[in-house]
């Protein structure tokens, strides 16, 4: 096949393919340890296919707060003089005192994305947004791959494509909203994941009867916020345990997610990482906070001294299928207690049903036969989180995401944010650092 596109004639040490967190955080890893090295400048891009910086925008429900300190943010972990801490972000917006006052070490969900705004935006010259990478190949040099160097392929927001030359490349691309088999999202039906942009298309009074699949966090907001917002309408959560479960958030657990627990993972035992799995999987999955459960529980037993009901919990129960009818849907619900089923009517059904990772085969194409994979299929990723090849390539493929089966619980959490981008910016910088004592070598020997 013919590449077509404008050819970018910089060779960058590294690509970031999306900048969201994960790689709005390499960024100024790499920013930051190139400041040490201000004679050869790190040279690095992103691509991001938003046409502006957001994240999670359609979860930003009023009060709604972050799951993790504010001190584990961008940055402080790594480096807790950054100027892209949030306490400088707090500073930065005169806010710094009032948040003390607040006495609180979770910021809301909105003020967490202000925060990541700001910072996205002292970086805005090294993103081009609107823009997406459609592949990723060796560079071929008189028709040989040469090892070193990786080609990728643009789309930009004008249907234009350009070509563009790195060392490296770091795959953030987020996750893909899952929703149960046989399930597809329309204007009724929607996933988590398009949650307030798909409610603030319908008028309010056109949700009289309103439905929330799934047992986590998100599920029990969305069903929290739709009782509050709408007064005169039946809220039903459907929840495939019996209740919500409460996320372990104590200090100890929470250990799981420090960046030693990553060396004890990646390094331990198949029986270790199995242990990890078993014992802490209630710290981040299909787990909600203990103050929305017990709010939740307090309008639920409100509503029983009022002898008033409107919102329902359907425990153990699970949906099997979704029928078009009129505006709205009948949802057929299945019980595992008695396997019984019923038929519910809604105006809009959601479905907090969690994401899957983005395989990066599908970026890489045919170039991804050249990585190794372990005996389950996925990709063998070394420590520093770059994909082991399978050949002599040298050039450097990293995952931000998608390595909870090498590097454990916090592979793709926000908690390690800040020391897994540091670590991959280290790897970029070593390799190449390595690079320049090879030059001298080579140079000496073409003029021998």
């Amino acid at each position: 096949m013919g590449i077509t596109g404008r050819r970018h004639q910089e060779i960058y040490d590294l690509v970031g393919i999306g900048f969201g967190p994960s790689n709005l955080s390499l960024a100024i890893a790499l920013e930051e340890h190139g400041a040490s090295a201000a004679q050869h400048p790190v040279k690095s891009h992103f691509f991001e296919r938003q046409p502006t910086f957001g994240w999670h925008r359609n979860m930003l429900l009023p009060s709604t707060t972050m799951q993790i300190s504010f001190l584990k943010d961008l940055v402080t972990f790594r480096n807790p003089l950054s100027r892209f801490s949030f306490i400088s972000y707090l500073h930065a917006a005169n806010r710094l005192v009032q948040f003390v006052n607040n006495q609180d070490f979770f910021p809301t969900r909105h003020e967490f994305h202000q925060y990541l705004e700001w910072a996205a935006a002292g970086l805005d010259n090294q993103v081009t947004y609107g823009a997406e990478v459609i592949s990723i190949r060796p560079v071929a040099e008189n028709g040989a791959k040469a090892p070193d160097l990786l080609e990728i392929e643009v789309r930009e927001s004008d249907g234009s494509t350009q070509l563009v030359t790195a060392r490296n490349v770091a795959i953030s691309t987020g996750l893909v909203p899952r929703l149960p088999e046989g399930m597809t999202a329309d204007e009724r039906v929607w996933h988590s994941s398009e949650f307030l942009g798909r409610f603030n298309t319908v008028a309010p009074e056109d949700l009289k009867s309103v439905a929330v699949v799934g047992a986590g966090q998100s599920a029990a907001e969305i069903t929290r916020f739709l009782y509050d917002s709408l007064p005169h309408a039946k809220v039903s959560a459907v929840i495939p345990s019996y209740g919500y479960s409460v996320a372990d958030d104590t200090p100890f657990a929470n250990q799981v997610f420090d960046p030693g627990a990553v060396d004890e993972y990646f390094f331990g035992t198949d029986q270790a990482r199995d242990a990890f799995w078993r014992y802490h999987r209630n710290t981040n999955y299909s787990v909600v906070d203990a103050d929305v459960i017990r709010s939740l529980y307090q309008r639920a037993y409100d509503e029983e001294v009022r002898d008033s009901r409107r919102l329902h919990f359907r425990n153990l129960t699970r949906v099997t299928e979704v029928k078009p009818a009129g505006n709205g849907k009948r949802v057929v619900l299945r019980s595992l207690l008695d396997g019984r089923t019923e038929e519910l009517g809604v105006d809009a059904l959601v479905f907090a049903t969690g994401y899957d990772c983005v395989d990066p085969a599908r970026l890489l194409g045919d170039f991804d036969q050249l990585f190794q994979r372990d005996a389950a299929g996925r990709h063998r990723v070394e420590r520093d989180y770059r994909l082991v090849p399978a050949s002599g390539l040298t050039c450097g493929v990293y995952l931000q995401g998608g390595t909870e089966h090498s590097h454990g619980l916090s592979s793709a959490l926000l908690s390690n944010i800040a020391v897994r981008s540091g670590e991959i910016a280290d790897s970029i910088m070593l390799g190449r650092a390595e690079r320049e004592l090879e030059r001298p070598v080579e140079e000496a020997t073409a003029t021998a």
